[in-house]
């Protein structure tokens, strides 16, 4: 018993000794569960989420203004009428959805509430006539625009295109009793006279015909908000593989920082230091040698996406046509995780520090950077902590190049902000590999 007590004081000693490790060990962990929490809040709690949509009413009447009504009492999204410092119209609402500051745009046309009620009208007269062979009727019913960024995932879409029919269900049936509740007496005047030309007996017991008519008045007509030509809807495909892609390039950190320990704990960098080897000869090799596997790994989740997945009944992979960007914009993101591998693995003091650090961090990443939850459906406090993640940058970029078809200039602010992370993190870990090997440490 003795032993095992020893044994057991030893193991804590070892593990208290390493008090940044232990303080890792618990604050990595607890601030996992925080951001993924906050970001998946809205996700999980449904009847919480309100996504937000741009209203554009250019209509002015009463059918608009119950539309408008009933989708905010609904309480599944939440209406913005107006961009700041711009008149907000039908074109001004598909570019800011086309540009991904918006997700949904809805447009009621001019002419909506006339059209319905017209509409609305002769089907009650068709309703009310009885005749079951009547003609149909041949107006259109009048069309409310819904415009969805080609970035969004078929599941948002049908939330705010099934709130939106919920909401003009009970504006059609509301029309269509009016105009029944306004035509019924007449109708009944005019079919009992039908029936009774002499006069209605005491003991006759009339019959009303009606027949109720499904026509919509009311129609939804969803359109991908992308000004130029887009040749199909984006697939999952499009966006999981750019997005994990991504994920996978930053665990770089871990054989990294790995690798950068054991020289360290070995000595190596301090022998090859006496042979008058740069040190920046040695940072640039390494920083080429994972650059290389980085963009391997990308590689070859192109080609998983490629030729692997339609195998499984997916979509082929469509990279967009241009190439060349896809290629630099992966190229600075290789850049961008290998210089946080650097980092860590210069500023950690131990395998557990590097193990809980690295990972723990490019997951936290991921999660704020759109990688497992889309940032439009985050929290807004968390959704403006985005903006942080190098992996938004990078997602952002491939995103614009695989779905939205941009070229260069689309991606060169994404891939600036790699190229800024990757100096900041190589000049933090140069910074600190020259204190420490002034301490000799």
């Amino acid at each position: 018993m003795s032993k095992l007590l020893a044994t057991l004081y030893k193991e804590l000693l070892l593990v208290w000794r390493d008090r940044a490790g232990l303080l890792l060990l618990f604050a990595m962990p607890a601030a996992l569960v925080l951001v993924v929490s906050l970001v998946q809040n809205n996700i999980l709690e449904t009847s919480s989420a309100s996504l937000p949509v741009l209203l554009v009413d250019e209509d002015g009447g009463e059918v608009a203004r119950r539309v408008e009504e009933r989708l905010r009492e609904l309480g599944a999204l939440s209406l913005v009428r107006e961009i700041p410092d711009q008149t907000l119209d039908a074109a001004a609402a598909r570019q800011a959805v086309s540009g991904g500051d918006f997700q949904f745009a809805i447009v009621i046309p001019a002419g909506t509430t006339e059209g319905v009620r017209a509409h609305a009208r002769r089907l009650a007269e068709q309703s009310l006539s009885g005749a079951e062979d009547a003609a149909p009727a041949t107006e259109e019913a009048a069309e409310l625009a819904v415009y969805f960024d080609p970035t969004v995932q078929g599941a948002f879409r049908t939330a705010v295109v099934s709130s939106l029919r919920l909401v003009i269900l009970g504006v059609e049936t509301e029309e269509k009793l009016h105009f029944i509740a306004e035509l019924l007496p007449g109708e009944m005047e005019r079919q009992l006279a039908s029936q009774f030309p002499f006069g209605m007996p005491e003991t006759a017991k009339p019959q009303l015909r009606l027949t109720w008519s499904d026509a919509p008045v009311l129609a939804i007509r969803e359109q991908v908000a992308l000004i130029g030509e887009l040749p199909s809807l984006p697939t999952a495909v499009q966006q999981n593989v750019p997005a994990w892609a991504l994920f996978g390039m930053f665990f770089i950190v871990v054989p990294l920082s790995g690798t950068l320990l054991r020289e360290r704990q070995e000595g190596t960098l301090l022998r090859l230091r006496t042979i008058a080897v740069s040190p920046l000869l040695l940072l640039a090799g390494k920083v080429a040698a994972y650059v290389l596997v980085c963009l391997g790994q990308f590689l070859f989740m192109l080609l998983v996406g490629a030729a692997i997945l339609p195998l499984f009944g997916t979509p082929v992979l469509d990279i967009g046509n241009q190439p060349a960007a896809v290629f630099f914009l992966a190229l600075c993101a290789a850049l961008a995780a290998t210089g946080f591998g650097i980092l860590v693995g210069t500023l950690v003091g131990s395998y557990e520090q590097a193990s809980m650090v690295g990972p723990v961090a490019v997951v936290l990443a991921a999660a704020l950077g759109g990688v497992m939850v889309p940032v439009y459906v985050m929290p807004k406090a968390m959704a403006a902590i985005s903006v942080f993640s190098p992996l938004a940058w990078g997602l952002n970029g491939f995103i614009e190049l695989f779905v939205r078809g941009g070229d260069f200039s689309a991606v060169l602010p994404n891939a600036l902000g790699l190229l800024a992370f990757f100096a900041a993190t190589l000049g933090i870990a140069w910074l600190a590999f020259l204190r420490r090997s002034r301490s000799g440490v």
